[in-house]
């Protein structure tokens, strides 16, 4: 694994990939589309502080107002700075694609890298990302989640259910909408939305029309980067189905009737039947059926949500795993602080493999994974050795009939893998589908069919069109879950083991049979995590912030969806996605949104975490497989409505504490909050959010949170706790007892007794008021062997420092060196060349078992006040940059990969030319002799405070040196310190 510098960050924010060449000379990059944030607050937080300007932020409670004479003078000063940014870089402000002011202060532009380089000096930039593309994550639900019936939410909470959610407006950030479909027709009940200030453009479709259900209508098509396909409309209707389908799902109305492909599936309704819908159409139809648009379009959508007055946002859209600060993130920033609610999908790689996969790691977002719901779908196979298995599916009993191994009947032209996986058409680029299985070898047979690539209906359109009576759905990775899809034949979709199990009989017999059972309608237990649905740790923050927030309903959800292609006629799908479950979650926040107007988002999303359920409907455990799930998985829990309304106590955050979070996980410096992130000190695993994470716990930590009574009595709650296997678990005070809107404060002691190592335990603290209320947060805790400091500084030929540290372990400490190595100095002559980011470049070989390979240039080395410089690799691949406003730059990176890397520095200053001294370190394991570490062993106990000295000798005067004090449990690696020397 690659790690990078504080200056360096792995992700789209302007690093710049060049293509390879087979000259010596690195190539230039090219151009592309970037997206610019301004430092200067947008106009939705901002709090005054420009001559002549008052402030624009809302008050709580309340909807940015856009029009009025200080908002207008407000945006007015951002252009004209971002036009200043752009002629500053010799760019005409004409080149802006997308220019964004008001919950995101920035422009989207076509630039070169120089461009780039030069707008990113300029003191009025926060940063620059480049604008990358992203993807959608992709009737029975208000029944499980308890909504319907004389004692469901609807009623209990809002008198009727077609009303539930009036004056609430729900944004839905996605492909559009079908305005004809039934889940959108005009309401009956016409309550004017308080604080619109949207509008409802048609663009080049006159037949799209809005109405009291959906209020407002945008798109965000060519000029925003966005690749419009023929067939796509210039509007936003919605060609791809995505979006009806999450707003209809969050939003859509009452008791409506569906049916899919002919079949009625009964009545559905969204999860607020009565708010209003406001549609911010910036993903396209693709090639492939998928949706996707550039960040710039997304970001500007957002802009618009903002302004225009929703109280909710609904993003069923992939995002970064890593980092907090990409522009959307920013955008919700400042929406969460204006007071609306956002609900973001976890994203949908659950059954890859890695460390964690969950999207959207802000703490100021709902991050919502994706489960069951409890619709009877059950089926069962029976084959002809009276081998039976279960599954999931719809339609009615086929057989017995002859059954036929895809994979052992491919089509002519058809590859082995399109065949095992019923692909519909093997070759897109001619008319017509070529099917990829032997239409006479399939013909009235059921035909086992594996898991992957192409959509699950294709596959079944596939076996029909080969004239096959029914299919067997076989998952090919156990951490794949089971969908009960909509088919063309009737289907089963079995596990990956039964699968095999399938697979093997149909091989070993001369003469296979099947029969396929009709759906079972009984209420399945539920719910059951989805295989796709993304899991933790939070990357970004190591793991300090629990990350997903909560699950919900997102397998085979019934919704709306675009309208027939051909006569327009609205129809309705089953779909399954992490987009599904995000929007019964934005549904939801509108629902609180009218019960509790004047609450914060924190406070509604605390509610919801804290009132989620761990149990399935069989009173065990909620599963992810064969195994129970955690909160990595599902976060709190599976959201439970009925309860969210009255949660007792609420875990409240705001601004102050989204800025110190970012700030103590080292990211929101990077983006312009450098000077409200000084002095900030906090561990981030203390941000007042709802659960209790810690990424690292070396021994002990104390964690503190507050909460907020939020009924109208004063309530006295005790404390219970749920230890994670291995940790001993502490709450100061035991008891808390607050009045009506008063705050308290608690803290919770953690510390390892006997739980693994790098392994993460889980659990929970409870607070509870009598026999009623129930406040339950999660805890997760990953104990670690060493907490120590990732680098020290030091000087002198001839000296020694002392490492303090903390030990999670009882037992011996090891300690040892690597290194001291001095730095390999290659002297380059940069020429400035204002239409270049390459004036000058060495290169460096690096070899294999590198631990730490790190690139520098100093002030004090160069004649010049700034330079910035690009590693590339091999390939002419950007791995890395640093971009200060000195000279003083550096790229450090852990485990590189061997080989070849360039070193490419771009001169800013006022000399045409300069020498700049590049300072490379190679470090490996190997000790040098020119440093040791006292003592070599020690004893220690968990939560231990343990100190090292390192001692160094022999330098030679005015060279920089590199090594590393490296821990060990006996003989296990536990982790290292780097020691940087300038002797």
């Amino acid at each position: 694994m690659v790690l990078l510098s504080a200056a360096v960050i792995a992700m789209p924010l302007a690093t710049l990939t060049v293509p390879a060449s087979a000259d010596p000379k690195i190539p230039e990059p090219e151009a592309k589309t970037y997206i610019v944030g301004l430092k200067a607050d947008p106009l939705v937080t901002y709090k005054g502080g420009v001559r002549g300007i008052p402030a624009t932020k809302p008050k709580a409670g309340q909807k940015a107002k856009i029009k009025t004479t200080a908002a207008k003078k407000y945006e007015r000063h951002l252009k004209s700075t971002q036009d200043k940014v752009l002629r500053q870089a010799g760019v005409k402000p004409s080149a802006k694609k997308a220019e964004m002011t008001r919950a995101f202060n920035g422009f989207s532009a076509k630039l070169t890298a120089a461009q780039v380089s030069k707008i990113k000096k300029s003191k009025d930039v926060a940063y620059v990302w480049e604008d990358e593309i992203r993807h959608a994550d992709t009737v029975s639900t208000p029944k499980f989640l308890g909504m319907t019936g004389w004692k469901g939410v609807w009623r209990t909470e809002f008198g009727l259910p077609q009303t539930s959610g009036k004056g609430v407006i729900v944004g839905v950030i996605d492909t559009g909408i079908d305005p004809n479909n039934p889940s959108f027709k005009k309401m009956r009940f016409g309550y004017e939305p308080t604080g619109w200030g949207g509008v409802c453009d048609k663009g080049e479709d006159p037949e799209f029309k809005c109405s009291n259900k959906i209020i407002g209508a945008r798109w965000y098509g060519e000029e925003y980067g966005n690749q419009v396909i023929e067939g796509e409309y210039k509007s936003a209707r919605d060609r791809n189905g995505h979006g009806s389908h999450t707003a209809g799902t969050a939003a859509g109305n009452h008791r409506v009737r569906m049916s899919i492909d002919g079949t009625n599936v009964g009545r559905g309704s969204g999860m607020a039947p009565g708010a209003y819908i406001a549609v911010y159409k910036a993903l396209w139809e693709t090639a492939d059926g998928n949706g996707s648009g550039t960040t710039s379009g997304l970001v500007a959508a957002i802009d618009d949500a903002v302004a225009d007055g929703v109280d909710v946002i609904n993003y069923s859209i992939s995002g970064s795993d890593r980092y907090i600060i990409s522009a959307d993130q920013l955008a919700f920033f400042a929406a969460a602080e204006a007071g609306i609610f956002v609900s973001t999908s976890a994203g949908n790689d659950g059954d890859t493999v890695g460390k964690s996969s969950v999207a959207h790691n802000a703490p100021w977002t709902m991050t919502v994974a994706a489960s069951t719901h409890d619709r009877g779908a059950e089926k069962t196979v029976k084959l002809g050795n009276n081998a039976t298995y279960k599954g999931l599916g719809v339609g009615p009993k086929v057989g017995p009939a002859p059954v036929v191994y895809a994979g052992d009947i491919p089509a002519a032209g058809a590859s082995a893998k399109q065949a095992k996986e019923c692909h519909l058409d093997i070759d897109e680029s001619t008319d017509g589908n070529q099917i990829a299985i032997d239409v006479a070898k399939a013909d009235g047979k059921i035909v086992v069919c594996d898991r992957g690539t192409i959509a699950r209906v294709d596959k079944s359109a596939a076996v029909k069109e080969a004239g096959g009576v029914g299919m067997i759905h076989a998952n090919v990775d156990p951490a794949q879950s089971l969908n009960a899809d909509f088919h063309s034949v009737p289907t089963i979709h079995v596990n990956s083991e039964h699968g095999d199990a399938i697979k093997a009989y149909v091989a070993s017999d001369s003469a296979p049979t099947a029969t396929i059972s009709a759906r079972s309608t009984a209420p399945a237990v539920a719910p059951k995590m989805a295989g796709f649905s993304s899991y933790g740790p939070a990357l970004a923050g190591s793991g300090d912030l629990l990350k997903p927030d909560i699950t919900a309903p997102g397998v085979d959800v019934v919704a709306a969806y675009h309208g027939d292609p051909e006569t327009g006629k609205p129809q309705f799908a089953s779909i399954s996605g992490t987009s599904m479950s995000a929007p019964h979650i934005a549904g939801l926040a509108a629902l609180m949104k009218e019960r509790h107007p004047t609450w914060s988002p924190m406070a509604i999303k605390s509610a919801m975490m804290t009132t989620a359920r761990q149990l399935d409907t069989s009173g065990k455990p909620i599963k992810r497989g064969d195994k129970n799930a955690t909160p990595h998985d599902f976060g709190a829990g599976h959201v439970v409505p009925k309860f969210m309304f009255r949660p007792g106590l609420v875990y409240e955050s705001n601004r102050t504490d989204w800025v110190k979070y970012g700030c103590a996980i080292d990211q929101l410096q990077l983006v312009g909050f450098a000077d409200e992130c000084e002095g900030v000190k906090m561990d981030p695993s203390d941000f007042n959010g709802a659960s209790i994470s810690i990424g690292s716990l070396a021994g002990k930590q104390t964690v503190s949170r507050t909460v907020t009574n939020v009924s109208n009595k004063t309530k006295t709650y005790v404390s219970k706790v749920k230890a994670p296997k291995g940790v001993k678990v502490q709450v100061i005070p035991r008891k808390l007892t607050l009045g009506p809107g008063q705050s308290r404060t608690f803290k919770v002691k953690l510390e390892r007794t006997t739980a693994a190592m790098d392994k993460y335990a889980f659990g929970s603290l409870t607070w509870q008021s009598g026999k009623g209320i129930r406040v339950r947060s999660p805890i997760a805790v990953r104990p670690v062997a060493i907490a120590a400091p990732e680098e020290i500084s030091v000087t002198g030929k001839n000296g020694s420092e002392v490492i303090e540290a903390v030990s999670g372990f009882s037992g011996k400490l090891n300690a040892s060196a690597s290194g001291l190595v001095p730095a390999q100095v290659n002297d380059v002559n940069v020429v400035r060349d204002e239409n270049s980011v390459i004036d000058g470049y060495t290169s460096f070989t690096v070899p294999a078992g590198t631990k730490t390979f790190r690139i520098a240039t100093y002030d004090d080395e160069v004649d010049a006040a700034d330079i910035d410089l690009l590693i590339l690799d091999s390939s002419f691949k950007i791995v890395g940059q640093s971009a200060g406003s000195s000279a003083e730059e550096m790229v450090t990176m852990h485990d590189p990969a061997p080989g070849k890397y360039y070193v490419a520095i771009d001169l800013f200053s006022s000399e045409s030319s300069v020498d700049v001294p590049v300072n490379a370190w190679i470090l490996g394991d190997a000790a040098e002799g020119n440093l040791t570490v006292t003592p070599a062993s020690q004893s220690v106990a968990i939560g231990s405070k343990l100190k090292v000295t390192a001692n160094w000798t022999g330098l030679t005067a005015g060279t920089r040196y590199l090594g590393s004090v490296n821990y060990a449990d006996g003989s296990t690696p536990i982790g290292d310190t780097l020691i940087s020397v300038v002797a």
